[in-house]
C-alpha cells in the first residue's frame, strides 16, 4: 500500500487573539471532543481578505465579512448536538464535532475537508492513500455542510472518495442530486429544481412573461440560472435580460458589473419583475445602488435571501417596490432562541466564531441597528485584533434574535439530526465508543430510511439525497413603519400548488397580478397572439381570431376552430354558436303563397269534377274520353297537387322519399292517360288507312296506362331501394344549415323525369297531328298546348334549380311542378267546362254531328280534289286513258260537288259510310 501525505497549511501569527494556524488544531474554528465526531462546514465570513491578489506561496489568507446568519447555523447545530447529548438519542454515546469556516471559499474548503479526511488518532494531518477504503477510519463519521452549493460540489467529490455522509443545511444547486457524481450528498431542504419550477408557476399564474434574471457567476448561480430558464420556457414565460455578477466581492469588475446590472434594468422599461438568484451580501450591494436610482421592481428572492433581515432593514428599502421570495420552511425555534439567550455564558477558547463576534460586539455596540450589521459585515479578521484593544465586552442578545431566519435554523438542526438517527441504527449493537465500531459509509443506507414527523407531515430523502419539505412563499411588506417578513403562503412540490391560510392572504397574493410585466399587451379573449420579429415568443402582435376560429382565455397562442360543422364564430369571437337551421318553414310567405296555389289546384280539380259528374252524359264529357279517364287524370292531378306539401317544413326520411316518387308517378299517369286520349281521337279522325292501322295496334286504353305508370313505379322503386333520398345539412352558407332532401342520386331523379318527358313528347306528337279536328272535339290543339308549357317549364327549370341553393331550392321545384300542373289540367279541362257553362248550345248532339258533317265534308272535298289532281295533269285525257277519265268527270254531280268514290251524298253534305278511308256513324257514336 502507498501511503501519500497531504500536509495541511497553517497560518501563524503573533497575536494571542489568533484567526489562524500554528498546528492543524488551531486551524478549527470551532469544536467540541466526543465519542464520535461531525465535522462541520460554513462560510461564517463572505470573502477572502485579499482575494484579487494571485498567490504567490501555498498560503490562504484570513477571511472577512462576518456573516451572522451563518454564525447562527453554526450555533444551530452546536445547540442541536448539545441537545442530542442530553436526550436519550444516543445513549452511552456522545457526539463532538470539529466546525471550520470556508469563508466561501472552494480552496479553504478542501483544506478543511482534508482534515476532515485524514486518518483517527493518526500522529500526522495526512490522508492515506488506499484502493479500499472500507476499513479506513477518518477523523469524522459525517459532515453537515456546506453554505453554498459551489463549496459543496467541490467538497462532495473529495467526501465521496471514502463516502463520508455530507448532509447540506442550505445547498441547493440542482446538479447535487446527481447521485452518480455525488453518491454521498444529502440535504435536508428542496432541489432548486422545486424552488425555479415555483418561480416560474408564481410568475405565470401572476400574469407575467417578460422578466429579467440576476445571479451570481458560481455554480450555484448558473446552474440556478440554467433551470429557472427551462421553468420559464415550460410556462410561456420570456427572459428579456439575464445579467451575473462575480462571484466575489473584491473582483475589480464588481462594481461595473453591478452598473450595468442596474443600466439593463432601468432600460428595459416592460420589465416590472426581477428574479435574484444571489448571496446576501450580493443582494445588498445591487440593492443599495437600486435605491439611489429610484428602481421600482417586483423582486422576486430565491431561497438565499428572502428571509434576510440584513436586507430587510437597509434605508429606504420601500422604495424598490414588492418583494416576494421562496424561503425553507421553518418550525419552533423557541428552543434555539433559549440557547441564544445562555450563550454569553458558553466558554469561547473552543468557538473562535463566537469569540469574533463578542468582540465586534465591542467595537460596532455604539452603532444603530444597520449601521451595526455594517460594521460587523465589513470588519476583517486583521482589523478587528487591531481595534478591539481594551474595549469593555458587551453582550447583544437581541441582535441574534432578530436574525434568526428559521428555515435555515430548521434545516441545520435537522441535518444533524438526521445524522444522529442513522449513528444510532449503526450503535444499536456495538460499542461506538470506539471509532472504528463502523465506517462512514455504512451511514448512508441508515440516511436513505431517515424519516421524521415535521409540522404534522412525514419527510424524509428521497431518492436523490433531497427533502421536499416544500417552501414558505413570502412576502415583504411594511407594517409600523418597517419591512416585516410574512408568509402568504405554502408551496407544496409534490403537487406543485400555492397552499393558502386564509383568504386575506390569497388575496394579497392575487394583488400582484396588478403589476404588469409583459413584452406585449395581453391578447383579450378573442385574439389569438402573432410572433413578430422578435427571438421571444412573448413578444407578439394580438390579431383577431378568424371566421369559424375562437379563444376563450388570454394571451392563447391560437385559436381553435370550431370542431363540429353545427357551429359557427365571427371574427374576434370568444365562443362557437349554433348555428341557425334553414328550411322552407309552414309560416314563409313564400311557403304560404305556393300553398295557395297548391290549393287553388286542388279546389281547381274538385270543380272539374264537380262539373263532369253532373254532365256526365253530354257530349263534351263523352268526347272528353268519359268519365273514367277524366277522374283518373283529375286525380293524378290531385295527387301531384298534394305532392308539394312534401317539399315544405323540416325535411324528413319520409318526406324526401315520398315527395318525388308521388309527383312522378303521378304526372306519369297523368299522361300516360292523356296520350290516350290523343290516340283516341287521332284514330276516330284520321283517314290515312296505314296510319288507322297502327293506332288500331297501339291503341290499348287499360294495358297502355299501366305500362306507362308501372315503367314510372319500378324507376321509383329501384330508386327508393339502392339510392334512397335522404336528410342532409348543408352546410355552404357559413352561418347557417341548410336541412334539405339529398335526392340520393341525380341519374335516378334524372331519369324519373326524362321517362315522364318521354311520355309528353309521344303525346305531344300525336296530339300535333290532331290539331285540325272540330273544335268540340279538338282536344289536340289544347293537349299540344299543355304539352308546350310542361316542356317550357322543365326547361327552364334545370339551370335554375342546378344553380339556386338555400331553403328556397325546394320552392323552384314547387313552382314548375305548379306550372306544369297547371297548363295540363287547364288546357285539358278549362275550355270543356266553359263550353258546358257558356256555350250550352254546341254540347248537343245535333250541334256536335253538324260539326263533324262539316269536317267531313271539308275532309272528303280535300281528299277528291287532291285525287282529281293527281290523275289529270292536262285538259284532256290521253287516248289510251279516255274511259277513265270520263268516269272522274261524270263524278262530279250536278251540285258542283266531286263525289268520291264509296261515298254516298247526303243533304248536309258527305256522310263516311266505309272505314276505307270514311267515318261511319258506329266510329262517330264512339267518340
Amino acid at each position: 500500500m502507498t501511503l501519500v501525505s497531504f500536509l495541511i497549511p497553517c497560518f501563524v501569527i503573533s497575536t494571542d487573539i489568533a484567526f489562524s494556524c500554528q498546528n492543524p488544531d488551531d486551524f478549527v474554528d470551532a469544536s467540541s471532543p466526543g465519542d464520535i465526531l461531525i465535522g462541520g462546514l460554513f462560510a461564517v465570513h463572505s470573502k477572502m481578505l485579499h482575494p484579487e491578489e494571485y498567490p504567490i506561496k501555498p498560503v490562504i489568507q484570513n477571511c472577512m465579512g462576518f456573516e451572522i446568519q451563518i454564525f447562527l447555523q453554526t450555533l444551530a447545530m452546536i445547540h442541536a448536538i448539545e441537545t442530542i447529548n442530553n436526550s436519550t438519542l444516543l445513549p452511552g454515546v456522545t457526539l463532538g464535532y470539529k466546525i471550520y469556516d470556508t469563508c466561501a471559499d472552494v480552496t479553504k474548503a478542501m483544506a478543511a475537508t482534508l482534515n476532515f479526511l485524514a486518518k483517527f488518532n493518526s500522529s500526522e494531518d495526512a490522508v492515506e492513500f488506499k484502493c479500499n477504503y472500507s476499513d479506513y477510519v477518518p477523523r469524522v463519521k459525517a459532515v453537515t455542510g456546506a453554505s453554498y452549493s459551489e463549496v459543496s460540489i467541490a467538497v462532495s467529490r473529495l467526501l465521496a472518495l471514502q463516502l463520508i455522509p455530507q448532509v447540506s443545511p442550505s445547498s441547493s444547486a440542482e446538479i447535487l442530486s446527481d447521485k452518480i457524481r455525488f453518491p454521498s450528498f444529502f440535504r435536508t431542504i428542496p432541489s432548486d429544481f422545486h424552488q425555479t419550477r415555483a418561480m416560474a408557476r408564481l410568475i405565470c399564474e401572476s400574469g407575467w412573461n417578460w422578466v429579467g434574471v440576476i445571479a451570481t457567476d458560481d455554480d450555484n448561480g448558473r446552474f440556478a440560472l440554467e433551470s429557472f430558464g427551462i421553468q420559464a420556457m415550460a410556462n410561456n414565460v420570456c427572459i428579456a435580460f439575464k445579467e451575473k455578477l462575480p462571484a466575489y466581492l473584491s473582483d475589480n469588475t464588481f462594481h461595473a458589473k453591478v452598473d450595468h446590472a442596474i443600466e439593463k434594468i432601468l432600460k428595459e422599461t416592460r420589465v416590472n419583475v426581477i428574479v435574484v438568484f444571489m448571496r446576501q451580501i450580493h443582494v445588498l450591494k445591487l440593492f443599495k445602488k437600486a435605491i439611489e436610482k429610484n428602481i421600482n421592481k417586483i423582486w422576486i428572492a430565491s431561497d438565499n435571501w428572502s428571509a434576510a433581515v440584513k436586507i430587510s432593514t437597509i434605508p429606504n428599502i420601500r422604495q424598490l417596490g414588492t418583494i416576494v421570495g421562496f424561503g425553507f420552511k421553518g418550525s419552533d425555534v423557541s428552543a434555539f432562541q433559549d440557547f441564544l439567550r445562555n450563550l454569553n455564558e458558553k466558554p469561547t477558547e473552543n468557538n473562535k466564531f463566537l469569540r469574533e463576534y463578542i468582540m465586534l460586539l465591542s467595537v460596532c455596540a455604539h452603532l444603530e441597528y444597520h449601521d451595526f450589521e455594517m460594521c460587523i459585515s465589513n470588519q476583517s479578521q486583521d482589523d478587528l485584533l487591531q481595534n478591539v484593544g481594551n474595549k469593555d465586552q458587551i453582550w447583544r442578545h437581541d441582535f441574534l434574535k432578530a436574525n434568526i431566519e428559521p428555515g435555515f435554523i430548521h434545516s441545520t438542526i435537522l441535518a444533524v439530526y438526521a445524522i444522529a438517527h442513522a449513528i444510532k441504527e449503526q450503535c444499536k449493537d456495538r460499542n461506538c465508543k470506539d471509532p472504528s465500531a463502523f465506517a462512514p459509509w455504512e451511514l448512508l443506507e441508515e440516511l436513505k430510511k431517515f424519516t421524521v414527523i415535521d409540522n404534522d407531515k412525514e419527510i424524509k430523502f428521497d431518492s436523490n439525497g433531497d427533502m421536499r419539505a416544500g417552501y414558505d412563499v413570502v412576502l415583504w411588506k411594511e407594517i409600523d413603519g418597517r419591512v416585516e417578513i410574512t408568509t402568504l403562503a405554502e408551496y407544496d412540490p409534490e403537487k406543485g400548488d400555492f397552499i393558502f391560510e386564509d383568504e386575506e392572504k390569497k388575496k394579497e397574493f392575487l394583488n400582484l397580478r396588478k403589476v404588469q410585466s409583459t413584452c406585449s399587451q395581453h391578447c383579450r379573449p378573442g385574439q389569438m397572439k402573432k410572433i413578430t420579429g422578435s427571438p421571444h415568443t412573448c413578444c407578439y402582435e394580438c390579431v383577431y381570431c378568424p371566421e369559424n376560429h375562437y379563444s376563450n382565455q388570454t394571451d392563447m397562442d391560437y385559436c381553435y376552430r370550431c370542431n363540429n360543422k353545427s357551429y359557427w364564430a365571427p371574427i374576434n369571437s370568444t365562443t362557437c354558436y349554433r348555428k341557425t337551421v334553414h328550411f322552407l318553414t309552414w309560416t314563409d310567405w313564400f311557403a304560404v303563397f305556393l300553398l295557395l296555389l297548391s290549393a287553388l289546384g286542388v279546389v281547381l280539380v274538385l270543380l272539374v269534377s264537380v262539373i263532369f259528374t253532373k254532365n256526365l252524359h253530354t257530349p263534351v264529357v263523352k268526347a272528353s274520353g268519359g268519365l273514367t279517364i277524366c277522374y283518373i287524370i283529375l286525380f293524378s292531378h290531385f295527387l301531384i297537387f298534394l305532392s308539394t306539401i312534401f317539399f315544405i317544413d323540416e325535411p324528413t326520411e319520409f318526406k324526401c322519399k315520398t315527395r318525388q316518387a308521388l309527383f312522378g308517378i303521378s304526372f306519369a299517369l297523368c299522361v300516360s292517360c292523356i296520350l290516350i286520349k290523343s290516340l283516341k281521337i287521332l284514330l276516330a279522325f284520321s283517314f290515312d288507312p296505314k296510319l288507322q292501322n297502327f293506332l288500331k295496334c297501339v291503341y290499348k286504353p287499360i294495358p297502355t296506362v299501366f305500362i306507362c305508370t308501372g315503367i314510372q313505379i319500378i324507376i321509383c322503386t329501384f330508386w327508393l331501394i339502392f339510392r334512397t333520398p335522404f336528410v342532409e345539412q348543408n352546410f355552404s352558407i357559413p352561418r347557417a344549415i341548410i336541412l334539405e332532401c339529398n335526392e340520393g342520386s341525380i341519374v335516378a331523379f334524372g331519369i324519373m323525369l326524362s321517362y315522364i318527358a318521354a311520355l309528353a313528347f309521344i303525346c305531344f306528337i300525336f296530339a300535333f297531328k290532331g290539331r285540325k279536328l272540330p273544335e268540340n272535339y279538338n282536344e289536340a290543339k289544347f293537349i299540344t298546348f299543355g304539352m308546350l308549357i310542361y316542356f317550357i317549364a322543365w326547361i327552364v327549370f334545370i339551370p335554375v334549380y342546378t344553380n339556386t341553393f338555400g331553403k328556397y331550392l325546394p320552392a323552384v321545384e314547387i313552382i314548375v311542378v305548379l306550372i306544369s300542373n297547371y297548363g295540363i289540367l287547364c288546357c285539358i279541362f278549362l275550355p270543356k267546362c266553359y263550353i258546358i257553362i257558356y256555350k250550352q248550345e254546341t254540347n248537343t248532339k245535333s250541334a256536335f254531328l253538324k260539326m263533324i258533317y262539316t269536317y267531313s265534308t271539308k275532309s272528303a272535298g280535300s281528299v277528291a280534289v287532291s285525287q282529281v289532281s293527281l290523275d289529270s295533269k292536262s285538259s284532256s285525257c290521253p287516248a289510251t286513258l279516255s274511259e277513265s277519265c270520263k268516269a272522274k268527270k261524270d263524278s262530279v254531280n250536278g251540285n258542283g260537288h266531286f263525289q268520291v268514290p264509296g261515298q254516298r251524298l247526303t243533304k248536309g253534305g258527305v256522310f263516311p259510310k266505309n272505314s276505307a278511308g270514311t267515318m261511319s256513324r258506329k266510329r262517330l257514336s264512339s267518340i
